[in-house]
């Protein structure tokens, strides 16, 4: 092997440090989010722009981002079962901290749930060999995931044409987590096991083709700026903290 070859190869194995910086860029759009959702909701204060059309998209474009690259990093880590239990154990963590802060509706089933039953139902697939691994299987999931997205309200489909699930699948409230919450279910932050899965599954088939196909494109391990790399290297630390900074410093401020 050449010493062009051999370099070419050495970054090619690196740090992808593209994915820390979509990260950082995301875990500041939540930060973000956050900020004036606590303005509007907890501080009533009045923010014309902050309206639910654009609040759903601004949420979605935050959750699907999280859940997408953590399902490209399932082929990156060594011990996805470690991760999938780290991930599980900040869900729970922010539940109880939400519960006994009763600032706003308790956290149930929230991002870090998720991410970490999603990351462990992976986990299965792959033992049980039913990962794909190809890039029109990733489209087809993420299409997938469209098409189901409206299963925590009771259908499958898109505008005209979709088909109404049983209400039987709702009536009962130890569901939720699988994403059929009863009337009754509340939470300040709801992603249950469907549709999400299905993202979260895209990404990893797409993280497992690039890898067996030999890593990302060169320009994806090029550092990126250094304070977004950083971010994006320690979400969970922001996520945990930004909303008791925030809702201290509203309080101090308004």
């Amino acid at each position: 092997m050449s010493g062009t070859d051999a370099a070419a190869q050495k970054v090619r194995t690196g740090r992808i440090h593209l994915i820390d910086s979509i990260r950082g860029f995301t875990i500041i759009s939540m930060v973000l989010f956050h900020l004036c959702y606590d303005l509007r909701f907890i501080n009533g204060v009045q923010l014309s722009f902050f309206r639910p059309s654009f609040m759903d998209v601004w949420r979605d474009s935050i959750s699907w981002t999280f859940l997408f690259v953590a399902g490209l990093m399932y082929a990156q880590s060594h011990d996805n079962a470690r991760r999938g239990a780290k991930y599980l154990l900040v869900g729970l963590a922010v539940r109880i901290a939400t519960t006994v802060a009763n600032v706003d509706v308790p956290v149930r089933f929230g991002i870090f749930f998720c991410m970490g039953a999603c990351t462990l139902a992976c986990l299965l697939l792959d033992r049980c060999r039913l990962l794909p691994r190809s890039v029109p299987a990733c489209l087809a999931l993420a299409g997938a995931f469209l098409l189901v997205l409206g299963v925590n309200s009771g259908y499958v489909g898109i505008d005209n044409w979709v088909v109404r699930l049983p209400g039987e699948l709702y009536s009962w409230g130890g569901l939720a987590w699988l994403g059929f919450p009863s009337p009754t279910f509340e939470s300040g932050d709801y992603y249950p096991l469907l549709p999400y899965l299905l993202m979260y599954l895209s990404g990893a088939t797409l993280g497992r083709h690039l890898r067996e196909k030999g890593g990302y494109p060169a320009w994806a391990y090029a550092q990126g700026p250094r304070w977004l790399e950083f971010l994006g290297r320690h979400t969970i630390a922001v996520y945990l903290l930004h909303q008791p900074i925030i809702l201290l410093a509203l309080g101090d401020l308004l």
